[in-house]
């Protein structure tokens, strides 16, 4: 991380530059804050994390923080103060500074605070970078993880090519978004995108909606009805969730995309009809198949070319833009701003119910704000409160949410010394987030913890944790 050091104190820019370059930093000084605020002006500054004296030669720290705010940079600034007293610290904090630090303190607790600030920057640069993307004139398909550029490409290959085509996905991944992405590329998009749910309409109805029916074939058919099979003449059928649809009417179903013709209900004759048939399920249709739930020529008539619609666990990369974009659309002619602590608290769910979920959870959020911006208290209380827990289990089976600092394929590391390690870093980052939820407060965490305080405490000092610099 790039870290810039606005400091006269030259003893106290020394340490802070040892601590840092041995914490792995890019480090630039100077004790002239006038550069830093040219820097500014012509956009070049890049730093992650500024660390600013409050009491410089010439001019208050204070006001520098202020330019900082006022040129949008994405910077977090550290106040560096030697003033004890409260009045400093509030000034500095409703001036924008990320945090403040007084003078002296010690090693770890810079570390600390130069990681948290370095990660709000980052979380920072996310969501504008997630506001500028939205700008551009194709957001049918919100994203740009890998998960979702190989999407893409699959749409480009197959949006001209007329072939029937399978989207598997899990619920609320946007499966339907996919098919229509599929139809508006290709040239069938001047004509109907048609969208059935073949789950929600009753067995008793949905010959009816796929095939039409004609006046008086049963009762309560009033009047002659074209089916969704003529509706999307010319154009696209999405026939979502395949997998719930009845077996009898998946026989009339494959009768109709064998032959091209369509009877309706009650009625005499066919018609012929032209239409590109996409269907989406987020059943198992081999195992539907192999349980005699799902014809088995009709699945070879739909499975000619596979799609899948990827979970939100597995394109988190994509969380930033996904929410800018659900903040945009149901926001208002001002739709609020998401603080990077809630983004935060976002990345780390699970996402079971997806996209969908995820929309559902920024309606609550802009409903429950207090202000123009969202705060992590204003997301539903599932995921403010399990985020954390439920992105370590969804994670158990990677090394690296462990923290373990080896590789496994080495065999000089013992199963007790792999443990131990383990073991370690887990308990290190369960206090680091029981503290951030607790801001500071020892005695709220230990409770939480189920330990005494006194024992609590004893746990912050092994792993060098000062309780003083989670405080909000």
């Amino acid at each position: 991380m790039k870290v810039m050091v606005v400091e006269d104190d030259d003893e106290v820019a020394r340490a802070i530059a040892r601590r840092l370059t041995a914490d792995g930093c890019a480090i630039e000084q100077t004790s002239d804050p006038v550069p830093v605020i040219a820097r500014l002006d012509a956009g070049t500054a890049d730093w992650d994390v500024v660390l600013l004296d409050v009491g410089l030669p010439g001019m208050s720290g204070i006001d520098v923080l202020n330019h900082f705010r006022e040129v949008g940079s994405m910077s977090s600034v550290i106040m560096l103060t030697g003033d004890h007293s409260a009045s400093t610290a509030t000034t500095c904090m409703r001036a924008g500074a990320f945090y403040y630090l007084t003078k002296p303190f010690q090693p770890h607790q810079l570390s600390a605070t130069i990681q948290a600030a370095a990660r709000q920057s980052t979380l920072r640069r996310e969501l504008a970078g997630a506001r500028s993307m939205l700008d551009q004139p194709d957001t049918m398909l919100v994203g740009a993880s890998a998960a979702m550029r190989k999407v893409r490409a699959s749409l480009e290959r197959l949006a001209d090519q007329d072939v029937p085509i399978l989207i598997q996905g899990e619920s609320g991944t946007g499966k339907e978004l996919i098919a229509r992405a599929l139809h508006d590329r290709g040239p069938r998009s001047g004509h109907p995108f048609v969208a059935l749910n073949c789950g929600a309409i009753p067995e008793s109805l949905i010959d009816s909606e796929l095939f039409g029916h004609v006046k008086g074939a049963f009762t309560g058919a009033a009047i002659d009805r074209a089916g969704v099979f003529v509706e999307a003449e010319g154009g696209t059928l999405f026939l979502d969730e395949i997998g719930d649809m009845p077996l009898a009417v998946q026989a009339r179903l494959l009768r109709v995309l064998q032959e091209g013709e369509v009877r309706p209900v009650g009625g005499s004759g066919v018609r012929k009809i032209d239409v590109r048939v996409i269907a989406a399920t987020h059943v198992d249709l081999h195992a539907a198949v192999e349980q005699q739930k799902f014809r088995q020529d009709l699945f070879y008539r739909l499975n000619v070319v596979v799609l899948h619609a990827p979970p939100l666990r597995d394109r988190l990369d994509d969380l930033p833009v996904l929410a800018a974009h659900f903040l945009r659309k149901h926001g208002g002619a001002k739709p609020p701003g998401l603080s990077p602590e809630a983004l935060d608290t976002m990345v780390a769910y699970t996402w079971p119910g997806n996209v969908r979920e995820l929309e559902n959870a920024i309606l609550h959020a802009i409903a429950m704000r207090q202000g123009e911006i969202i705060g992590r208290e204003a997301l539903p209380p599932h995921i403010a409160g399990r985020a954390h827990a439920g992105r370590r289990v969804a994670s158990a089976t990677s090394s690296d949410d462990f923290g373990l600092d080896f590789d496994l394929d080495d065999s000089t590391v013992t199963l007790t010394e792999a443990k131990r390690r383990a073991a370690n870093e887990f308990e290190r980052r369960y206090l680091i987030r029981l503290m951030e939820r607790a801001k500071g407060s020892v005695s709220e965490a230990a409770r939480i913890a189920g330990v005494d305080r006194t024992n609590f405490r004893r746990l912050l000092q092994r792993h060098a944790l000062d309780a003083t610099t989670f405080k909000a």
